[in-house]
């Protein structure tokens, strides 16, 4: 399968960072129009149903619309705002970064600012800059010009960034491929299943909220009641400079990562294995990590009922949490082709087996 250019350019590119993913929503609806049936969670999730064999199992394929971001807190009388992260942030990735704050206006530039360094004493100028010390400036003089720009406490705050097809012809740098990356991949497995037959019904999933509690796996795996589960997410690329080997198990363009654990799920083994079993027969590339510091939609999705049996498949990414992050062409393919090779195997038989303990 061929990665669709232009479904990866759209969906990194519109906004929706947690509580905030409207314009996600709408365009997965959009995209998704007559190729699936088509409805909502009450959080606002987006599940998008495949009829195969109506008799066959429920296959869930979970990627987060959510993106990091930030939320408006104050205005100060000068005009600058505070804000508050949504999802994990690291300090030192935000100063200087160019953002878009949503109003019911339309967006308006800003930056996220601080006190300039020629001002900082030795001692401050050791330490990473607090996001409690951070504004962001909307390049206005006060509080009342500010407003009339239609920005209010509450307003989300997205990454101002342009998609990038890079000069190796391979690499792909966005905002948001956590996880708009899982987003695409169900959309194009969806379209794909148009054209075969499969002896099972997928659902895919745009859920909401999971950088700040994996919130609409949970409620729209209610709903769904999967018989087998699957998160689609971003590995933790490590082939750069200053990683440790034991940091650098990732690397981009060595294919799709299968999760052995996270802090959220330890997946089901047998599910696990069938999987690297496919990839093995089809001579598809991959890889294994461990996430310890982190979880997924699958932490909720193998929870519900008596259990599901649930699997993380990864598209490495360099420097996810941040204003861009960069994947592989050719990893976001095979991650396809090794899901479509799995989706069209998983009948009655196969899935009851994984849970025939």
């Amino acid at each position: 399968m061929i990665a669709n250019m232009d479904l990866l350019k759209k969906i990194t590119t519109v906004p929706g960072v947690p509580g905030h993913e409207d314009k996600v929503r709408d365009l997965i609806k959009e995209l998704m129009k007559g190729k699936a049936e088509i409805s909502t969670d009450k959080l606002g999730s987006v599940i998008c149903k495949k009829e195969g064999d109506p008799d066959g199992p429920r296959v869930m394929l979970s990627g987060h619309m959510d993106e990091i971001g930030f939320m408006v807190k104050t205005i100060g009388e000068k005009g600058f705002l505070t804000f508050t992260p949504l999802g994990g942030w690291w300090n030192q990735v935000m100063l200087a970064q160019r953002v878009r704050v949503f109003t019911k206006k339309g967006p308006v530039e800003g930056i996220i600012g601080s006190k300039p360094p020629h001002v900082l004493d030795s001692e401050e100028r050791k330490k990473p800059v607090e996001i409690k010390n951070m504004f962001i400036d909307v390049g206005t003089k006060s509080k009342e010009e500010t407003e009339k720009l239609g920005i209010k406490p509450g307003d989300p705050v997205v990454p101002a960034t342009d998609f990038v097809e890079m000069a190796n012809g391979d690499s792909l740098m966005a905002k948001a491929w956590d996880d708009r990356v899982g987003c695409a991949l169900f959309m194009q497995i969806i379209e794909e299943l148009n054209r075969k037959k499969h002896p099972n019904t997928v659902f895919g999933v745009g859920s909401v909220q999971e950088e700040v509690g994996l919130r609409g796996a949970q409620t729209s795996s209610q709903i769904i009641k999967p018989d087998v589960g699957f998160a689609l997410e971003v590995g933790i690329a490590g082939d750069m400079p200053g990683m440790t080997e034991q940091q650098a198990q990732e690397k981009l363009g060595e294919g799709p990562v299968i999760l052995m654990l996270d802090r959220s799920m330890i997946p089901n083994t047998r599910l696990r294995d069938f999987v690297i079993d496919v990839a093995t027969e089809k001579e598809i590339p991959y890889q294994v990590d461990f996430m310890e510091g982190g979880g997924t939609d699958a932490g909720k999705i193998h929870l519900v009922g008596s259990g599901v049996p649930s699997l993380v498949l990864a598209v490495p990414s360099r420097y996810i949490h941040s204003h861009y992050s960069i994947i592989s062409r050719k990893d976001y393919e095979n991650t396809l082709k090794l899901l479509m090779e799995v989706v069209t195997r998983l009948d009655k038989k196969t899935v009851e087996k994984f849970t025939s303990y």
